[in-house]
């Protein structure tokens, strides 16, 4: 890595430039050699463990627990159910301005909402032993029909206000429409998908003097924290979470079942206990993406100017609280029209609660609305970028705001370049390779920028170095590295002079790794922290034995920002080969071009793009959750029966980026953890149409899709 010097900071020679360079992970070593343990791995005296039993039943009420012969079996200390569990505080808003999901306020009542609710809590000396008792525990139902089948035609679907209103209008829609040259009205569904990270949910429950210490696996400890003190009626300052290594989260790790389990059990026992999900029960008590049907038509005039634009979406919620997953935000954003129509509306089945799932709402609604524009494209006899070009906004669509940046036609401009696009004729279906039918598509990619309020604590120690203290989680993202970077430049010093502590609710409230925000967050609270620190060591100050320490605390700077649309943008590109016989389709290779603010640290921003991409190749050809109408629950809940991408199915992927630093970001970071996935599938459903002249509409690209469909204009 290189530096430039720039002056001294209490005496000794800075150095600056760490950020925007490529630096290994920080912790990276520790993982490697098994030094970094995570939240199921760390050890207490005298540790009990947690096994949660499930409903078989998908609707209906529990009758009664029989307890007193899992009670007799080995190792047995406990069987909390709803007649016997401790008594919750369920009705409060949490960190995120909406209540926790219910399924969190374990044993509250005998009611059943959807197959694989908890109904116990067996604790036992082993996990062995908790297991065999969970298995043998016999619960009794009063069943009750159940209604999971989700379609485009329920009447009971209804809108809902996410994060955002549920429906935005601008203009006459009907007439815009009507006078419209060339239109494009079409239905596009997307499956019920899981992100099951690979380290399970576990949570380690303990009283130490009268202060609950829970050692967890999540996105947030000062939002876990919060919510299992209003859960439990604790004060906040007695409840402490710590997160310090996480494997992977992408929305999952919230406030679940198993850490209220571990508490109520850490309660009831006066012990250390531990609850760890099983990669089954992942499947229903972690969320998931909800399955999608879209709606979307456009108008366009002769030259493909886009007169109307409606996207409608529908997702599934559960009976115990609403969930919506705004497919139809990237619409409001991406192009310009006359007139705007579009609505996000739920429907009530009788299903675990879905949740955020990297890239919520863009990640399904860039698929239809993408896919849309590509038939235009066609429709018009327009290449598909330039298409984009001409329905580019100067503002916001709908909110009419200025954008704080937006490079989307740059970062065509290159991808298009890298690529190779201007070779591609756009006649689908004429080119071969053997068996195979090749073909290219594009698609672009948006995600908000956002931010949240933080604090953050900076000492600068006696010995020369610096500490920073934040609640900030690292899910795999690096962002343990990438604060450590934003410290040594804020610092003017060498990287190495920095140490990051993070994972830890005493450290005070920060934003949580999620939206694409935390990086960006945190670092806006460690450079006001390190402004601060330089002034007062420029004053020339000895630094006591317990150092110097500053806080800060963003949330008036991030207050009086400026209301803007802010967001990053991509363009993705994909070559695929359509087997003709099998209907098999392979990504050849991928190009994604970004511009996503500042990069911190090239290393790991590229894995978050790669891994994003990847997960898009997983989206448009592989991820599928079946349910089984008759039974309610999922066929093949396990990582078996779910398939995603594998080494075999990347053979070239390329991520990249473009200038395009935040102007009203002290870092200039916006934010890049959600947008890889966003239009990848829409990427390759477009390349699958160039390749066979046939249109998938419904995710996965599956084989018997493929064949059923057949190969259009490739087989003339």
């Amino acid at each position: 890595m290189t530096t430039t010097t720039t002056g001294t900071t209490n005496g000794t020679t800075t150095a600056r430039g760490s950020v925007g360079t490529a630096h290994t992970r920080v912790e990276g070593r520790d993982k490697v050699t098994g030094a970094a343990r995570y939240a199921g791995e760390i050890p207490f005296a005298g540790l009990a463990h947690g096994w949660l039993a499930l409903s078989t039943v998908t609707r209906g009420r529990v009758r009664s627990v029989e307890t007193a012969p899992v009670l007799g079996m080995p190792g047995v200390l406990t069987v909390l159910h709803h007649e016997n569990a401790p008594r919750l505080d369920s009705d409060y808003v949490g960190l995120l301005g909406v209540p926790p999901d219910p399924s969190a306020a374990l044993f509250q009542h005998d009611r059943v909402p959807h197959r694989g609710w908890p109904v116990a809590l067996v604790v036992a000396e082993t996990s062995e032993q908790a297991r065999e008792a969970a298995e043998a525990l016999v619960v009794h139902y009063e069943q009750e029909p159940h209604d999971v089948a989700f379609s485009a035609g329920r009447p009971d679907a209804y809108p809902v206000d996410g994060h955002m209103p549920a429906v935005a209008e601008k203009g006459d829609l009907e007439s815009a429409l009507a006078t419209s040259t060339v239109v494009v009205d079409a239905e596009y569904t997307t499956p019920e998908e899981h992100h099951n990270p690979m380290e399970p949910h576990a949570a380690t429950a303990h009283w130490d003097g009268g202060r609950l210490e829970v050692v967890d696996s999540n996105q947030g400890t000062t939002w876990v924290a919060g919510d299992l003190a209003k859960l439990f009626s604790l004060d906040p300052a007695s409840v402490r979470v710590r997160s310090e290594h996480v494997g992977g989260g992408f929305g999952s790790k919230g406030i679940r079942a198993h850490q209220v389990a571990a508490v109520m059990a850490a309660t009831v026992l006066q012990r250390p206990v531990r609850v760890v999900m099983t990669r089954r029960q992942m499947f229903s008590l972690a969320g998931y993406r909800s399955p999608t049907t879209q709606r979307v038509r456009l108008g366009a005039d002769a030259q493909g100017r886009l007169r109307a634009l409606e996207h409608r979406c529908l997702n599934i919620t559960s009976t115990v609280r609403e969930f919506v997953e705004p497919g139809a935000a990237p619409a409001r954003v991406m192009y310009d029209a006359d007139a705007h129509h579009t609505a996000n509306r739920v429907v009530r089945l009788d299903v675990p609660t879905p949740t955020w799932m990297r890239a919520p709402g863009e990640a399904p609604g860039s698929f239809a609305l993408e896919a849309a524009l590509d038939e235009l494209a066609e429709k018009c006899g327009i290449d598909p970028i330039e298409l984009r070009a001409r329905n580019e906004p100067e503002r916001g669509p709908v909110s009419g705001l200025p954008f704080s940046s937006r490079n989307l036609l740059t970062c065509f401009r290159e991808g298009a370049r890298r690529f190779g696009w201007a070779d591609r004729d756009p006649r689908p279906g004429l080119r071969r390779d053997g068996r195979w039918l090749l073909g290219t598509g594009t698609a672009a990619a948006s995600f908000p920028a956002g931010a949240g309020p933080s604090t953050a604590g900076l000492t600068a120690e006696p010995d020369g170095t610096f500490t920073v203290r934040i609640a900030a989680s690292d899910i795999g993202t690096g962002a343990r590295t990438a604060l450590t970077l934003v410290a040594a430049d804020a610092l003017g010093v060498a990287p190495d002079r920095v140490r990051v502590r993070i994972g830890d609710s005493d450290f005070g409230p920060a934003m949580i790794a999620g939206g694409s925000m935390g990086t960006r967050s945190w670092s806006w609270a460690v450079t006001i922290a390190a402004d601060e620190l330089r002034e007062r060591l420029a004053l020339g100050a000895d630094i006591p034995p317990a150092g110097i320490t500053v806080r800060s605390d963003t949330t008036e700077a991030i207050g009086a920002l400026a209301k803007k649309e802010r967001h990053s943008f991509g363009a993705q590109f994909a070559e695929v080969a359509v087997d003709v016989t099998t209907g098999e389709v392979r990504v050849r290779r991928m190009l994604g071009i970004f511009a996503a603010g500042r990069v911190v640290n090239p290393l790991t921003a590229r894995s978050q793009f790669l891994g994003g991409m990847i997960w898009g190749i997983s989206m448009a050809l592989h991820e599928e959750a079946v349910r089984d109408p008759a039974s309610g629950g999922h066929v093949g809940a396990d990582l078996a029966g779910y398939h995603v991408a594998t080494h075999a199915d990347v053979p070239l992927i390329e991520a990249d980026w473009i200038d395009d630093p935040d102007p009203d970001d002290p870092v200039g970071i916006k934010g890049i953890g959600e947008i890889g996935i966003v239009g990848a599938a829409a990427a390759i459903a477009n390349a699958v149409w160039h390749a066979t002249g046939v249109r998938h509409r419904s995710l996965p690209i599956r084989p018997d899709r493929v064949l059923s469909a057949g190969t259009g204009a490739a087989h003339a």
